[in-house]
C-alpha cells in the first residue's frame, strides 16, 4: 500500500517481473496475518469493530461479489479513512444486522446521536433498534432522485410515443411506395432524438446548461410542455433543499410543494414520490437540523468498488474483507 492506496500483486508482477498469483497466495498464507485474524471465523457473515463506533454514523448497502449485498455501517468522523468501518454484515435482513450490532454494549450504542440512511424500511428498522437514541436523517439525494425518476418517466413515455409514431410513418410510406423523411427540428434532432438527448439536461439547473442544451430544452418544452412543468417542480424541490435552513420553514415549503404536485395534471406520475415522502416525513425533515447527508456512505461504497476493481474482483470474501479492514478499520 502506497499513500493509503492499495497496490495489487498483479501490479507488482508487472513492475518486478514476478508471478502475481503466486505472490498473492504467499501474501495470504505467509506474509499477512490473515490466518491469525480474530474475525476470520465469522468474517464471511460479519465483521465488527466496536472501537470505531462514533456519535455520527452512516448506513448503506453495497454489492461485494456477484451482486451479493452487504450492509455497511461507517463512522462519518473518520472521513473514509482508517477507523471508518464499524460493521459489515452479509445481507440486508434487519434482524440479522441488528443481532450483530447488539454485540456492542447498549450503553455505547446509546451514545450515537445521528445516523444517515436511505428510505429503505430495513435500514430504518436497523437504525431504530440498534441505536435507540439516534436521530435518523434520510439523505436528501435519495428524495430528489425520486422526483428525477418521475420526471424521466414522463420523458421516456414521450420517447416511446415518438418511436411508435415514426414506425407508423415508415410503414405508411412503404405502403404508399414513398421514401420516408423524418421531421427534422431546428437543432438537427428528430423528435425521437430530441427526447433521447434531453436526458442529462433535465438533471441540471438552467444556469448550468450549455448553449446547445438551451436550444434543445427550448424545443423540448415547446413540443412537450408537461415536461417543462415537471422539470420546474423537480427543480423547486432541489431549491427547497439548497436554500432552506430552518426546519419549520422547510415543513411549510414542502407542504406547499406537495399541493402544487397534487394540482398538476401529471400528479399520477409523481404520486409515488408524494406518498414515499409522506411516509418518511419526520426523518426527511431531520435533514434541516444539521444538513447531514449520506454522502460519506456513498463515498465509502465507491472506495469498496474501486478496491474490488483494483484486485480484479473478489475471489475470497473473507480475505477481501481482511484487506479492506486493514486499510479502513
Amino acid at each position: 500500500m502506497i499513500d493509503n492506496n492499495p497496490i495489487s500483486c498483479k501490479s507488482l508482477s508487472t513492475f518486478y517481473h514476478v508471478d502475481g498469483k503466486r505472490l498473492e497466495e504467499q501474501y495470504r498464507r505467509h506474509l499477512s496475518d490473515f490466518f491469525q485474524w480474530e474475525q476470520l471465523e465469522h468474517s464471511e457473515e460479519w465483521i465488527l469493530f466496536e472501537e470505531n463506533l462514533g456519535s455520527h454514523l452512516s448506513i448503506d448497502e453495497v454489492a461485494l461479489s456477484q451482486g451479493e449485498l452487504y450492509t455497511v455501517l461507517t463512522n462519518k468522523t473518520a472521513k473514509g479513512k482508517k477507523g471508518s468501518i464499524v460493521a459489515i454484515v452479509s445481507g440486508t435482513k434487519s434482524e440479522e444486522v441488528i443481532e450483530v450490532l447488539r454485540k456492542i454494549p447498549y450503553e455505547k450504542r446509546c451514545l450515537v446521536e445521528e445516523i444517515t440512511l436511505d428510505m429503505a424500511s430495513t435500514m430504518g428498522l436497523i437504525a431504530r433498534k440498534s441505536f435507540p437514541k439516534a436521530s435518523q436523517v434520510i439523505d436528501r439525494f435519495h428524495v430528489q432522485k425520486l422526483a428525477y425518476d418521475a420526471l424521466q418517466e414522463i420523458r421516456i413515455k414521450h420517447r416511446w410515443e415518438a418511436i411508435e409514431q415514426e414506425n407508423n410513418e415508415i410503414e405508411l410510406a412503404k405502403q404508399s411506395s414513398q421514401s420516408f423523411k423524418a421531421n427534422i427540428l431546428d437543432n438537427g434532432d428528430t423528435h425521437k432524438q430530441l427526447l433521447a438527448r434531453s436526458r442529462y439536461l433535465l438533471f441540471k439547473a438552467k444556469n448550468k446548461w450549455t448553449t446547445k442544451q438551451h436550444q434543445r430544452a427550448e424545443l423540448l418544452f415547446k413540443y412537450y410542455p408537461d415536461l417543462e412543468q415537471a422539470y420546474d417542480i423537480t427543480q423547486e424541490l432541489g431549491t427547497i433543499y439548497r436554500t432552506t435552513k430552518v426546519k419549520a420553514v422547510a415543513y411549510t415549503k414542502l407542504a406547499q410543494w406537495y399541493n402544487k404536485v397534487e394540482l398538476s395534471k401529471f400528479s399520477k406520475t409523481f404520486n409515488t414520490v408524494i406518498n414515499t415522502i409522506k411516509s418518511h416525513y419526520g426523518n426527511i425533515l431531520n435533514f434541516f437540523d444539521s444538513r447531514s447527508t449520506n454522502a460519506s456512505a456513498e463515498s465509502f461504497n465507491a472506495k469498496i468498488k474501486a478496491f474490488r476493481a483494483q484486485f480484479r474482483g473478489v475471489r475470497s470474501v473473507a480475505f477481501f474483507l481482511f484487506r479492506l479492514s486493514k486499510i479502513y478499520a
